[in-house]
């Protein structure tokens, strides 16, 4: 019998290393989604995992299994203390991204930590996850995953706009969804900032003091990336490539670099909304960068709309969920409008407790 009401836990770990976002939510089916988040909470990760986590792309194959393991454990720990203090009891399952370690979609290869057998095991639950493999595997990029939830949860928005470790875009196009990566955000200004000593640059005081540097502003801009056409996508090893040696080559103070910076993601972000009139809604860490949405205001043709803080931190593993009630439901959850991938499929890997 097809079930019309879910009650899920999602569960993102996002490139910016923020921590482990984790939601409880209903989601309803009719004619159309809606859901409910009965409790969402972000675990922030101790020092020694953010080395860990950053560090991922330099690991062999063997260390990364490894680290699979004990993150897998990690995760289960912290899946069952939210469980536990929200006393939470009716689960159909849960839907977690993991983290991702490897992300080279033209080699065939994505990477995602955290999603080995222990991990329902330990909570003795159903758990779906692991949900950019299938596509990797199809010929897609294997992101962005976000956009089915944009057109079933949000599509009272013209844009839905991510400010996460990357800035990722969602709009409909000739009854098609579209959306990739726009450019790096949080992975960027965070790295900078954290030579001051600090997590992030609240509110965006730090770059808001500093100066534009046109010539780092040009070559930012120049970039190959954004002459590309999508289906397209972004991973911490691109940056590693491509942006912080261009940067670091300027030899600039802190506050210019986040400066000049801002003005490219907030130029960047301008060039897709092109469409005057739109409503955008944006989600993400970056929202709380009030010198960034001056910045991305300044240059948009759009509306920018900031909802509820529950929706700006956890629009991603709430959406998660979804991803996870589709593949339970055999449905669509993976758009290869989006990542270019072969076929439109229902992607994801279902692990079941072993008695």
């Amino acid at each position: 019998m097809t079930k019309y009401t879910y009650k899920i836990i999602g569960v993102m770990s996002g490139t910016s290393l923020d921590g482990i976002d984790l939601i409880y939510a209903t989601y309803n089916v009719n004619e159309n989604w809606d859901f409910k988040i009965h409790n969402a909470e972000t675990i922030k990760y101790s020092p020694q995992w953010q080395i860990v986590l950053s560090g991922l792309v330099n690991q062999s194959m063997d260390h990364l299994q490894a680290i699979d393991t004990e993150y897998s454990e990690y995760l289960a720990t912290v899946i069952s203390a939210f469980i536990a203090k929200y006393k939470i009891e009716d689960i159909d399952f849960i839907a977690s991204h993991g983290h991702t370690a490897l992300h080279q979609p033209k080699k065939g290869v994505t990477y995602q930590i955290g999603n080995q057998q222990i991990l329902s095991d330990v909570l003795n639950e159903k758990v779906i996850c692991d949900f950019r493999v299938e596509d990797v595997e199809l010929g897609g990029q294997g992101a962005p995953l976000v956009p089915i939830g944009d057109r079933l949860l949000f599509n009272n928005f013209d844009y839905c706009l991510n400010l996460g470790g990357f800035a990722n875009i969602s709009f409909e196009s000739k009854n098609e969804r579209i959306a990739y990566d726009i450019c790096p955000v949080n992975i960027v200004l965070n790295h900078y900032v954290s030579k001051l000593g600090f997590d992030y640059d609240d509110k965006g005081e730090i770059a808001s003091t500093g100066n534009i540097n046109q010539d780092l502003l040009f070559q930012l801009n120049a970039l190959q990336y954004y002459k590309e056409k999508p289906p397209k996508s972004l991973g911490l090893e691109w940056v590693n490539n491509n942006v912080f040696p261009l940067i670091d080559k300027f030899k600039l103070l802190t506050h210019d670099i986040l400066s000049t910076y801002v003005e490219h993601i907030a130029i960047q972000i301008s060039k897709v909304l092109q469409q005057e009139d739109s409503k955008v809604l944006i989600t993400g860490g970056g929202v709380f960068n009030d010198f960034l949405i001056y910045k991305t205001q300044w240059f948009s043709k759009s509306e920018i709309i900031i909802p509820e803080n529950e929706i700006v931190e956890f629009k991603e593993a709430l959406i998660f969920g979804l991803l996870g009630v589709l593949k339970e439901r055999n449905e669509v959850n993976c758009l290869k409008s989006v990542t270019g991938a072969k076929r439109n499929h229902s992607s994801g890997k279902i692990l079941i407790p072993k008695k």
